[in-house]
């Protein structure tokens, strides 16, 4: 049991005025207005989080989301934040994409989710997935969502542990029961059929469609909400359908991932990377701090598109190595200077 509510309950009320100065006095008084006489155990919400056993008390749904994202202003007006909640936000891909659905959720951009992936977390993915060894095993969209609940538990969050299918992709897209449709998609999956029939979808729907590839902080952007008729990957796919794909042998599904990413403009490593992959390789490199920027980037870009800014379609680079570039000693008289005083 962790029951922490006397102290949210002085945050809140900092948060209502903070140019007054409290006592501790004054603090339990205003506690005993807010809860109106209430015992403070008895007022609130008791959370249980199963996975851990562990029962949290937390305030009220909007005296919660009034405390939890006080520090965002004014970057995020109380407006916008109200606006946010109100959105629903898939992600397809759950390994580099749980950075994304996790930063999503700090920053309260989404009040509803929709998290889809088939895998399980292996050991080989921590080293870009937050997650814990005794998470081995776990679904990684259960793992997603968990971490996600645990941060809000007011969020809503539906999980699909089958991955995008040709059942289940519908469902994804326009929500069983009459849970709504979908306002943005973060597209992180290696499976190339989902990648296009996820496009596919969303340009049907008018969803905007974002993706990270990890790779030269490469930002991917699709505004199918306001070009209808926009060419998937920006034409780089051709005519190839999600039906093309599934005929396709493997060979030629690496070959259409390749040019959806740009093999050219891949960082030399990684092109490096793609002919020993199944032989000395098992699968893409990757590393956590590629994973983390990209979560940054979808992040920052949804919020701007779900508060209505015009972000254009395009492919956006960030590419650490280009921004901080390394030099050699030899043509930087001053580094080689103080390596010297330190030697």
């Amino acid at each position: 049991m962790h029951d922490t509510i006397d102290d949210q309950l002085d945050e809140l009320i900092r948060c209502e005025d903070p140019a007054v100065t409290h006592s501790p006095a004054s603090l339990a008084v205003s506690r005993q207005r807010i809860c109106d006489g209430m015992p403070s155990w008895r007022w609130g919400t008791w959370v249980f989080y199963p996975w851990h056993g562990r029962l949290v008390h937390v305030l009220p749904r909007d005296e919660f989301q009034r405390v939890r994202t006080d520090r965002n202003r004014n970057k995020i007006d109380r407006a916008q934040q109200r606006e946010l909640r109100q959105r629903r936000i898939g992600v397809v891909g759950l390994s580099v994409g749980n950075s994304a659905a996790v930063t999503l959720a700090m920053e309260g951009v989404g009040g509803s989710f929709r998290l889809a992936d088939f895998d399980t977390v292996g050991l080989s993915n921590l080293n870009r997935l937050r997650a814990a060894v005794d998470d081995l095993g776990v679904p990684k969209a259960v793992l997603a969502a968990r971490q996600m609940f645990e941060i809000d538990p007011y969020l809503d969050i539906e999980v699909f542990t089958d991955g995008l299918t040709e059942e289940s992709i519908g469902p994804f897209f326009d929500g069983m029961g009459g849970t709504g449709p979908l306002d943005l998609l973060v597209e992180e999956c290696d499976t190339v059929w989902a990648k296009l029939a996820a496009r596919e979808y969303a340009r049907h729907r008018a969803v905007p469609v974002l993706m990270d590839t990890n790779d030269r902080g490469l930002l991917d952007v699709e505004r199918f909400d306001l070009e209808p008729h926009r060419p998937l990957f920006h034409g780089r796919t051709g005519g190839s359908t999600a039906s093309d794909v599934a005929r396709m042998t493997r060979g030629e599904q690496l070959s259409l991932l390749l040019t959806v990413v740009d093999e050219p403009r891949l960082s030399a490593t990684m092109r490096a990377a793609v002919g020993e992959i199944g032989r000395s390789l098992s699968s893409w490199p990757q590393l956590a701090s590629g994973v983390m920027l990209g979560g940054a980037l979808v992040a920052d870009t949804a919020r701007r598109i779900l508060l209505g800014e015009h972000v254009p379609s395009g492919r956006h680079y960030i590419d650490l190595d280009e921004l901080i570039p390394a030099v050699s000693p030899w043509t930087a008289p001053e580094f080689a200077r103080v390596m010297e005083e330190v030697r």
